[in-house]
């Protein structure tokens, strides 16, 4: 990849919440918005199209890091997408509603979709955590998906959770993400919460923490411990924004603030018609 295409795949894998992908067929989605970055890629460059269209593996990293959701035809349901369901050559895998599709990264369009059984050494575990998570996820992400992936290669369990939050009219997007890998031979369950929120009114204020987990259960633990160590982390790691919000508002942002102008004395605002320029707030003598 030459430099000029390195840095325009920066611009798409650092896109912000709410802003998806551009169609190549210079036609909207009808579930998601233009995507602002990749539409200054098509005017910023001469050849524009082709540019964009040679972003293909950046627009796949950006949908699989990010936990893109698509509605497949002919359902009402939503299905992520991610690196834990890939199949290749573009198709992905859905354990719940059991089949599989083939996603279109630069459209952001589902298609193709056939009958895909899960096969895996964990699949009553899986179903489980399905069940019980399903209810975690309700209760907490009101706007959320989530999906249980069979992880062959380590014998494992990823659990994926993506919550969106979009307020266009706010000047603010946001976006939760958990992903989560239990072994139940170890017991071990580790993990990363993701949080990416930004805030656009009168300029850019961007939010990215990414908050480590790991938990050790007993070996062969159910999917009901499971979940609840899942809920105790994110409900420490809540808090603990909380409290970092409430330490910047109090501090730092008040410190950006002049408490008192440079005369060190407080303005009397109900006087101010009266006050002369440079005599009585500077300090001056009248000529």
């Amino acid at each position: 990849m030459s430099s000029k295409a390195a840095v325009l795949a920066s611009f798409v894998e650092a896109a912000p919440p709410g802003e998806p992908v551009w169609s190549l067929s210079s036609t909207f989605s009808p579930t998601i918005e233009l995507l602002k970055i990749t539409a200054d890629i098509k005017s910023l460059t001469s050849n524009g199209s082709d540019v964009v269209e040679s972003l293909g593996s950046a627009f796949q990293k950006y949908n699989e890091t990010q936990l893109t959701t698509v509605k497949l035809p002919g359902s009402s349901g939503v299905v992520l997408v991610s690196e834990f369901n890939a199949l290749g050559d573009g198709r992905y895998f859905d354990p719940g509603s059991q089949s599989s599709f083939t996603f279109d990264h630069a459209t952001q369009k589902a298609s193709d979709v056939l009958s895909h059984t899960l096969e895996s050494e964990h699949s009553d575990l899986i179903k489980s955590l399905q069940r019980i998570f399903s209810t975690y996820t309700s209760e907490h992400y009101p706007s959320s998906t989530f999906a249980i992936y069979p992880v062959e290669s380590t014998s494992s369990v990823a659990l994926v959770l993506v919550a969106n939050k979009y307020s266009p009219s706010n000047y603010w997007n946001g976006r939760w993400r958990s992903i989560y890998t239990y072994s139940p031979s170890s017991g071990t369950l580790t993990g990363n919460i993701k949080v990416d929120v930004h805030y656009y009114e009168d300029g850019n204020v961007r939010l990215l923490t990414t908050k480590p987990v790991e938990v050790k259960l007993n070996s062969g633990a159910s999917a009901q411990d499971v979940v609840k160590q899942i809920g105790m982390a994110e409900q420490r790691y809540q808090e603990e924004l909380n409290r970092g919000f409430a330490a910047l508002s109090e501090g730092a942002f008040k410190g950006l603030r002049r408490q008192l102008p440079v005369t060190r004395q407080k303005v009397e605002w109900e006087k101010i018609g009266g006050y002369r320029l440079g005599q009585d707030i500077g300090g001056g003598r009248s000529r």
